[in-house]
């Protein structure tokens, strides 16, 4: 029987006779088998392809079959637009089965919300900061509100993912959850993600139910692309208006400013242009929608704004002005076209730079292979938790450290985060005044309060910054047009005009103390700016593409004959330049070495802190496609700090890192960043601006699976591998992954006079995945991620009557150190290689290195970049581990070592 069939008589019923349907799509159908079983899941489908239905229409068959007498399912959309534009389509849908929706975000009146709170709606569509405002609030009983919740939707799940907003999602689902005397249904719907299984996980959180993802196969549809490039903003414009003249349609820009400038010239040249952007007014931002449905010969010009699944009604053509940064953000803007049945999905490119014609046939290259980006599941987001903390401590008159705690513990996006530095942060915040306590409670500090108890704590509510701004009022009528940022109004002057919604205002008065700017028409006016960019980089997918693209000799057909050159004239630049298998692809020009990585923006900053502290007095600089080294004079220094920076040794040194971190550039990435101790902001910004991980990975040849092409092959390695055979584990192995064998085993540990250490992380943010324990007898795995309670290794460590055998043991000390545990007795084998053999000695002093020398084995190091969260591990990772310890307690004898620990 079908799922059309299946669902509850009334529903069945009303989608005859309201939308004439007999049957479902495809992903309706397989939706439907997964709601009604009871299942949770990410539902993928491109734009307009049915996924609203696909979830609703078997939810509210379950609501039918057992109506609740409130408050049943939640729409989370994350923006207010997307809510707005969804609100008709499921007031449609619940009301024709005899129930109803309310839509709950900063805008609607406050008459309505007490309504709501008096008589909930079957299905809430809302905002995750509007959810925090119901969870604070003190006119809000939430245990009734939310105590018979079935289920959670949420749309546009890859925007959310990832992000602070998306952990805030996931911590606010955790606290409505507890309410709820259901195990929550949850489903998250998208059209472009590139790891849903990952999304599915992180979006499961705490739920007991079974989930997959929902992704059918999809007939490849025709697309229209088509790349111009010209030299100048001006002719794009111009281009533009010619382009779009007699259709509808979007021209996506890069930022409001270039929006602005765009709409204006292209309204001077008689096209009917709206502006949508952040900054224009939601009146302006409105009627630019509600006017332009109902035409037929307009064109919206707008920033990301429109790029989420907001109808817009019957477009026909989307314009790119220059590239965006991702195939995502490509593929959901040419979503917008092509909805009618005979359309086509199109998009044209209007290129001002060489640059973004690369760029943009890079990016339709790897969409048409079937890639999208991934979205990247934090697991320490750190000013989410701060945030979260302030939130509970303002709530219900403080929070209680342990339940703090134990919630926090529920939440993926925290999961890194151990108890110590949880600890270590709680004891910051107090003495720094952004906490206090009462009561035994957590309450907001005074320093907190000042921050944001402004307009009633309006200022804690969402986790992402509102700049400060100026609004723009049009006289005599009052209306609201928009606003301007701090350092732009610092430069107009009374009589001064300007650009907004695509229109030239000339500024009548600037009232400093309201923040307003009172405007009339002018005839002409100037691009604003509103400034606070934080750098955007390309990912190293993209930038492998633009580079295989170089390589390659193949003309695509989409290209206009200005695009054409521009790519002929690259491949002319680069020819002799880029050899296909090779990552060593550097010249001098210019003075300075040009070393062309095509790595992307995080990884060409992560090798330039690399090479600068490898090279110490050169100066490096980096971009997306390239490492750039001035002050050096002879290759082989270079290619000596390249060999350098190849060593694993190299990328554990903490202490490095850590001063690396100390001098990045303090952006401003959080508005919590004011209540965050110094050690988390460089870890914040560390996070933001390197890739450590990712360089590691590239640097030592071995990128990981995802970081590949399709049809690619990995690089061949920098570093070779030693002529000998290669070591394997000689010993038993034993797993520990559960409490009780955790403590038998360190009990038994507790009288070895000499133990091996060593440990595995994530590259990225050193989160603890494995801790290998060896003796003369076997060999010892334990899994943290299987044991939250790691106090007896703790003990085990701080026994100063047991030795521990390490190999650079500051990496250990490091990561050991956050989660709270002290090592004593300490036996660093890296140093005892320095005393015997001299610091610069000819191979190094790396673990293989050591091990070949002193001992004539070969290890194999390739599994040191691999995944460690995995589980199962590998049978490669699991020897790989082993032998880490194993080859300790024999190298520690040959350097002179004895069993009760002491050097002979």
């Amino acid at each position: 029987m079908s799922v059309f069939h299946r669902f509850h008589p009334r529903l069945r019923e009303a989608i005859v006779r309201n939308l004439g349907w007999r049957s479902l799509r495809a992903v309706q159908e397989e939706t439907g088998e997964l709601v009604l079983g009871g299942g949770n899941g990410i539902v993928l489908a491109p734009t307009a392809g049915g996924k609203t239905e696909a979830a609703f229409f078997p939810l509210l068959s379950l609501l039918l079959a057992d109506e609740p007498p409130g408050l049943g399912v939640i729409y989370i959309a994350p923006i207010k637009a997307l809510l707005n534009n969804q609100a008709e389509r499921l007031a449609v849908y619940t009301r024709m089965v005899g129930l109803d929706r309310f839509v709950w975000h900063g805008d609607v009146p406050n008459s309505a919300r007490r309504r709501f709170l008096a008589e909930p709606r079957t299905v809430l569509m809302t905002t995750p900061e509007s959810l925090e405002v119901l969870l604070m609030s003190a006119r809000v009983d939430e245990q009734t509100l939310f105590a018979d919740l079935r289920a959670i939707v949420v749309d546009e799940i890859h925007a959310l993912g990832g992000t602070d907003r998306g952990a805030h999602l996931m911590s606010v689902l955790e606290r409505l959850t507890a309410l709820s005397s259901h195990d929550v249904q949850r489903l998250g719907l998208s059209a472009t993600v590139g790891n849903p299984e990952a999304m599915r996980g992180w979006l499961q959180g705490t739920s007991k139910r079974p989930s997959r993802v929902i992704n059918p196969r999809h007939p490849p549809a025709k697309r229209e692309l088509l790349v111009i490039y010209r030299a100048d903003e001006e002719r794009i414009a111009r281009d533009a208006s010619r382009l779009v003249r007699g259709v509808k349609s979007l021209a996506f820009c890069g930022s409001r400013s270039t929006t602005e400038s765009v709409a204006q010239t292209m309204r001077r040249s008689g096209t009917d242009v709206y502006v949508h952007h952040s900054s224009v007014s939601k009146d302006e931002r409105a009627e630019a929608e509600e006017r332009f449905s109902r035409g037929r010969d307009a064109c919206i010009v707008c920033t990301s704004t429109l790029e989420l699944g907001i109808d817009v009604g019957d477009l026909d053509k989307v314009l790119q002005i220059d590239a965006p940064d991702t195939v995502g953000s490509f593929l959901q803007r040419m979503g917008r076209t092509g909805r009618r049945a005979g359309t086509t999905a199109n998009t044209t490119f209007l290129c001002e730079t060489p640059d973004a014609v690369l760029q943009s046939i890079a990016l339709v290259a790897l969409a048409r292979s079937g890639w999208v980006e991934s979205v990247r599941v934090r697991d320490r987001c750190w000013p989410v938790l701060v945030h979260q903390l302030l939130t509970l401590s303002l709530s219900q008159a403080g929070v209680i450290k342990e339940q703090a705690w134990e919630h926090f513990q529920r939440v993926p996006d925290f999961s890194g985060i151990s108890r110590a530095e949880f600890d270590r942060l709680i004891d910051w915040m107090l003495r720094d005044g952004s906490l206090d306590h009462a009561s035994g409670r957590l309450v907001l500090g005074p320093k907190a309060e000042r921050l944001y108890g402004r307009r009633n704590f309006m200022e804690i509510y969402a986790v992402f910054e509102s700049p400060v701004s100026y609004t723009v009022i049009l006289k005599p009528s009052n209306r609201p047009l928009g606003s301007l940022g701090q350092s732009f109004v610092d430069r107009l002057s009374v009589r001064g005009s300007f650009v907004l919604s695509g229109r030239s205002w000339r500024v009548l008065d600037i009232a400093h103390k309201g923040r307003q700017i009172s405007v009339e028409p002018a005839p002409v006016g100037r691009r604003p700016t509103w400034g606070g960019h934080t750098p955007q980089f390309l990912s190293f997918t993209l930038c492998q593409q633009i580079r295989n693209l170089l390589l390659d000799d193949q003309e695509p057909s989409f290209l206009h004959a200005s695009a054409q050159r521009v790519l002929e004239a690259a491949r002319a630049d680069f020819e002799g330049l880029l050899e296909r298998d090779s990552r060593r692809d550097i010249i001098e020009q210019g003075g300075e070495w040009i070393w062309w990585t095509f790595a992307g923006g995080q990884i060409n900053q992560t090798i330039r802190a690399a090479l600068q502290a490898a090279g110490g007095e050169w100066k490096v600089v980096a971009d997306n496609l390239a490492v750039k080294v001035r002050g050096c004079t002879d290759r082989s220094r270079l290619m000596a700090a390249i060999a350098a920076i190849s060593e694993t040794e190299f990328w554990e040194n903490d202490a490095m890192w850590r001063e690396i971190s100390e001098g990045l550039p303090s952006y401003r990435l959080s508005k919590f960043q004011p209540v965050l101790p110094k050690w988390i902001e460089q870890e914040m910004l560390a996070d933001f601006l390197l890739d450590i991980e990712g360089a590691w990975h590239w640097v030592c040849g071995r990128p990981s699976d995802e970081r590949l092409l399709v049809g690619t092959t990995p690089p061949p390695t920098l570093v070779e591998e030693p002529a000998d055979s290669i070591y394997t584990p000689k010993r038993p192995i034993h797993w520990i992954s559960d409490a009780l064998a955790l403590v038998q085993l360190c009990d038994s540990l507790a009288s070895q006079a000499v133990i091996a250490l060593d440990v595995e992380t994530t590259l990225r943010n050193r989160q603890l995945c494995l801790v290998q324990l060896g003796t003369a007898e076997a060999n010892y795995l334990i899994d943290p991620l299987a044991i939250s309670d790691l106090s007896p290794l703790a003990r085990l460590m701080a026994n100063e009557n047991v030795a521990k055998v390490i190999h650079n043991a500051s990496f250990e000390k490091s990561v050991l150190g956050k989660q709270g545990m002290e090592i004593i007795t300490i036996i660093d084998t890296l140093k005892l290689s320095r005393q015997k053999h001299g610091y610069k000695t000819p191979g190094g002093h790396s673990l293989g290195a050591v091990c070949d020398r002193e001992m004539g084995i070969a290890l194999d190091k390739t599994e040191q970049v691999s995944d460690w969260r995995r589980r199962p591990l590998t049978n490669s990772q699991r020897d790989y581990a082993a032998i880490d310890v194993e080859v300790l307690i024999d190298l520690y004898a040959r350097l002179g070592g004895d069993r009760q620990g002491r050097l002979l």
